[in-house]
């Protein structure tokens, strides 16, 4: 039993080392920048790099009428925000805001849109975006290299 015990205490140890945990944590970023990278590439018009297209601004005017902003300034700001935040997570790179931003997306339109979608979808997206404010983007991140080069 102590060998048993031993052993497991030793593969916690290896799990909770910053090696594990940093590529756990790119894991998240990527996960999360996927989500919504791909939501903001289908808001674009085929063939160009961010012209929103007629179908984006329908839908923030039609489906995603709940949401209380105006619609011009929701559609550009969603969409500039699913390109944006995305790239910064992937680089690891203002980690914790890039996902206090894509939090606050999620609980939009968890409220204002999708309100029914809380368990099979959005209580996804929140638990991995409060992973990374709570954490940050971990070893593997812009983030820890500019803290090991400014805070060494």
């Amino acid at each position: 039993m102590r060998a048993l015990t031993h052993l497991w205490r030793q593969v916690l140890c290896v799990l909770s080392g910053k090696m594990v945990e940093g590529g756990v944590m790119l894991l998240v970023r990527l996960a999360l920048a996927g989500v919504f990278w791909r939501s903001g590439r289908a808001k674009i018009e085929e063939g160009s790099w961010l012209t929103i297209s007629e179908n984006t601004r329908f839908l923030f005017a039609e489906e995603y009428s709940g949401i209380p902003l105006p619609t011009a300034f929701a559609t550009l700001a969603a969409t500039t925000a699913e390109h944006l935040f995305p790239i910064l997570l992937v680089l690891g790179l203002a980690t914790r805001l890039s996902a206090l931003g894509l939090l606050g997306m999620t609980l939009m339109i968890q409220i204002f849109v999708y309100p029914d979608a809380w368990w099979p979808v959005h209580s996804l997206w929140a638990a991995l975006a409060l992973t990374l404010v709570v954490r940050g983007g971990g070893l593997f991140s812009a983030d820890a290299l500019i803290a090991r080069k400014w805070l060494a």
